[in-house]
């Protein structure tokens, strides 16, 4: 089954200034059919029940699409069929930037899939809320991870694209209330990027994951915040996560659903060190 059109379907016309990608080719096939057959193959082989009411955001994990894909397959399938103006994709930051908050100055990012144009308008009213430091030619994969899902299922979009450098709870609520009332009226839908416990045993990531998915599950963002915190659980975009269901909420989404859940280990073989990936969703019950 073929997705939203050709390999490169995602922006009508090309724009001077694009993001570079830094990792396509390494973190995800480089070339445009591959790509595109990789990532549709994914969302082929998920299986997972519809929403049982309105979507608001997803969550999905960000490594390789070798290691992580599958399951994010199981996120991004649910987003089929719709049709969707903004995506607002927050993710952390692995790089070490001046500010709580970053975007990108670039006026679209590129995949090999075409070209993402990023809704700067609505960053400026955001940027009016809270503090957000600008970056250009970043070398930062969690959010650019996520797009070819985005493209081969939605088609055409605009992008906020937000890495967080601090990744506090202070800082989440800041940014998920500023994001919610930013994309209230709007046709939108909200995108956390995350991956849970690094280098752990599987069974030692197995308990460690759990807690911090019973916390996506129970709607409870400072609940997946203090796992961290407190060593039950971890999380690297768990600021991510907790402004994502917070703006979620504001955006009318009452309840979570974990729909994918893998290791490192179930792809490679290798159980000894392993890195936890999840997969859910935020929605309005019907």
């Amino acid at each position: 089954m073929s997705y939203k059109g050709s390999p490169a379907m995602t922006a009508p016309h090309s724009v001077t200034d694009v993001r570079p990608s830094p990792i396509a080719g390494t973190w995800y096939p480089g070339h445009p059919e591959q790509l595109a057959r990789t990532v549709d193959a994914y969302l082929n082989r998920a299986e997972v029940a519809p929403v049982p009411g309105r979507l608001v955001g997803v969550l999905a994990p960000h490594a390789g699409h070798r290691y992580s894909g599958a399951v994010a397959g199981h996120a991004f399938k649910l987003l089929m069929g719709r049709q969707v103006d903004i995506v607002a994709l927050v993710g952390p930051s692995h790089y070490a930037y001046r500010g709580a908050v970053l975007t990108t100055g670039h006026d679209a990012y590129a995949t090999p899939l075409g070209e993402v144009p990023v809704a700067h308008d609505l960053l400026e009213r955001l940027r009016a809320d809270i503090p957000i430091e600008t970056v250009r030619e970043d070398p930062e994969h969690s959010l650019e991870i996520e797009l070819p899902f985005l493209q081969r299922t939605l088609g055409s979009f605009r992008l906020i694209p937000l890495a967080m450098v601090d990744q506090s709870l202070a800082v989440a609520e800041a940014l998920g209330a500023s994001l919610g009332g930013l994309l209230a009226g709007q046709n939108a839908l909200l995108v956390a990027s995350s991956d849970l416990s690094h280098f752990y045993p599987q069974g030692v990531a197995n308990e460690l994951d759990a807690v911090v998915l019973g916390a996506v599950e129970d709607f409870d963002p400072v609940g997946v915040v203090q796992a961290e915190e407190e060593g039950r659980g971890f999380a690297c975009g768990r600021g991510a996560i907790a402004a994502v269901m917070i703006a979620a909420r504001a955006l009318g989404a009452t309840r979570a659903r974990v729909v994918g859940y893998a290791t490192s280990g179930d792809t490679t073989g290798d159980y000894s060190r392993v890195v936890g990936y999840g997969a859910a969703i935020f929605y309005a019950p019907a």
